[in-house]
Order: structure tokens, then C-alpha cells, then sequence
């Protein structure tokens, strides 16, 4: 399954070495903005990259599989991807994206994350894709409406997030929708 090529990237597993790179993410404000957790410590990246290793091959409810992106040309690390198997009985899987600013308005994120999806259904045989975003985060709102899914709910103040009410919105696609995405029907 990993690595996986695309025309600019490479998608594989996470290694020790991606530590300062994915510290250089996570423990920026303005990446953990709309995220559940506040701007990481090293020692929080160490462990967060240590859990990312190990999750390779969701098979159960309640597994991930995380996923470094890299710049091919460069070898820099741009972000991670996130497929979390939420329902094995009913093949419902979430997927999630979090990238370095720097390397935004590129497609980069586009790109990686369009692989996210064709996993989860080539690969995962979901038969519905999911993700989720703070209302506010139109940025993730776009990139998921990019990839084809759909708008499905709009839930108001329903989550307490860093001290307030938020809005969150779900966006999905089906295992049908994506067929018919990629044999142009």
C-alpha cells in the first residue's frame, strides 16, 4: 500500500527521522487553530510521531493509518494524512489532513488527500467516506469539496473547543460517487 507516488509527492510511512519536521508542524498556532489540540511540545511530537509509526494497517474499528507527505523533489515533509476506520460492520472511514502553511495554495493537499480518498475506497472498501472540520476552517472546508465530497451537515455549537462553541461541518462521498469520479460516468 505505502509508498505511494503521485506527480509531485511521495506518500509513505512515518520514520524516526520526520521528529523536527512534524514538530515544525504541530506546535504551530496557526496549524492547531481548529484542530482538538493546542500547539505541541517536542516531547507531545515525540509521542504523537511515535503513535503515527505505529499506525500502519487499520483492520478494526477504532485503527489509523497515518501518512507522512513528502515533497518528492526535496524530501521535506509538507504534512500528514489520516484514515481513521470508524465502522468495519457499517465501512464508514474519516479522513483528516494537516499541513505545514508554507506549503499551502500549491495542491499539495489536493493531491495527497485525493490518494487519501482512493484508498478508502480501493483499498479499505469503505463504502462511505467521511471527514470533519471546524465550521471556520473554510480552507479544509474547500480542499474536501476539491476531492469531490459532499456537504452533509452543518452542526451548530456542537462541539466546546479551546473555550468556546463551535460549529462543525461533515462533508462525505460514497463508494458509488467515487466510482463514478473515476470511470467518468
Amino acid at each position: 500500500m505505502l509508498p505511494i507516488e503521485t506527480a509531485r509527492l511521495t506518500l509513505r510511512a512515518f520514520v524516526e527521522e520526520d521528529l523536527k519536521p512534524l514538530f515544525d508542524i504541530q506546535c504551530r498556532p496557526d496549524v492547531t487553530r481548529y484542530l482538538m489540540w493546542e500547539p505541541r511540545s517536542l516531547d507531545e511530537v515525540r509521542e504523537s510521531l511515535a503513535e503515527k509509526i505505529t499506525n500502519r494497517a487499520p483492520s478494526r474499528d477504532g485503527d489509523v493509518l497515518s501518512i507522512a507527505v513528502v515533497l518528492r523533489e526535496t524530501g521535506e515533509l509538507l504534512g500528514d494524512l489520516t484514515l481513521f476506520y470508524r465502522s468495519q460492520e457499517s465501512a464508514q472511514v474519516e479522513i483528516g489532513f494537516v499541513f505545514h502553511p508554507r506549503f499551502q495554495g500549491k495542491g499539495y493537499a489536493t493531491e495527497a488527500s485525493r490518494e487519501l480518498v482512493r484508498l478508502a475506497f480501493e483499498e479499505f472498501g469503505a463504502h462511505r467516506a467521511f471527514g470533519r472540520a471546524d465550521a471556520r476552517n473554510t480552507a479544509s472546508c474547500r480542499l474536501m469539496e476539491r476531492l469531490g465530497l459532499r456537504r452533509e451537515a452543518h452542526l451548530r455549537e456542537n462541539e466546546y473547543l479551546k473555550g468556546e462553541w463551535t460549529d462543525e461541518v461533515v462533508y462525505a462521498m460514497l463508494a458509488s460517487e467515487w466510482v463514478g469520479r473515476t470511470t467518468g460516468q
